[in-house]
């Protein structure tokens, strides 16, 4: 997948480009240091999605929106900058910018976003009647055991090929989008359902064992799942 990141700071450019090929390493990441330069980037390549600085010299983070809604160009803009001021918060929603974060970048935030992203486009995304397809098979049998070498037997290609291709197509591996879609799915049971225990929300999402889930949660969302049942 191609992402822009558009930032007049070299050293801004450079740490975010890092964190985002440290999970996605397979993707393609164009920077540009003003709206001018990112404006000839999207003229001739298609992205996604894109992290703008709302501080640029000249055209600013925000009238580059402009010029992506008003050209119909079909790119996500996620909004950084390092002042928290709700008169931007309110432009970014008129302009309907996916996100809105506040310099430094926490990597687990802007992870979780991605990640979030990813499985809400996954269809969009991609031209690829195959992947596609195990899509929504996984959307829809994510709380069974969903093994590679069963996927490919159903859309009759091989493990190795379906692999190749499902990282290639939405930018990361299969187990990891499978387990990224059942934690998002765990903490909406656990929104929707509180009285449930952990074991019963584990069951409901595929895990036989409820410390597997625990840790796999932690370990994604950098918090067990009794502390994010009590701050919901």
């Amino acid at each position: 997948m191609n992402l822009l990141i558009v930032d007049d700071e070299p050293l801004e450019l450079e740490q975010l480009s890092y964190l985002v090929k440290k999970h996605y390493p397979n993707w393609n990441i164009y920077t540009a240091e003003d709206a001018v330069e990112a404006k000839q980037l999207v003229k001739t390549h298609s992205f996604p999605l894109a992290f703008v600085d709302i501080q640029l010299p000249g055209d600013t983070g925000l009238a580059f929106c402009e010029y992506l809604r008003t050209n119909d160009i079909d790119t996500e803009v996620v909004l950084i900058t390092a002042y928290q001021d709700f008169s931007y918060a309110k432009q970014a929603i008129r302009l309907n910018v996916l996100d809105y974060l506040v310099k430094p970048v926490i990597e687990k935030e802007l992870f979780n976003m991605i990640e979030d992203f990813l499985q809400k486009n996954a269809f969009t995304q991609t031209k690829s009647v195959l992947i596609n397809n195990v899509l929504e098979i996984v959307h829809e049998e994510y709380n069974q055991k969903l093994q590679l070498s069963d996927l490919s037997r159903k859309v009759y290609v091989t493990p190795t090929y379906l692999s190749k291709k499902f990282t290639e197509v939405v930018g990361i591996k299969f187990t990891d989008y499978i387990n990224h879609f059942r934690i998002q799915k765990a903490k909406q049971l656990m929104i929707e359902n509180p009285d449930w225990s952990l074991f019963q929300i584990a069951e409901q999402i595929g895990f036989s064992s409820q410390h597997h889930f625990s840790n796999l949660f932690k370990k994604i969302e950098g918090i067990t799942p009794s502390q994010f049942k009590e701050n919901h």
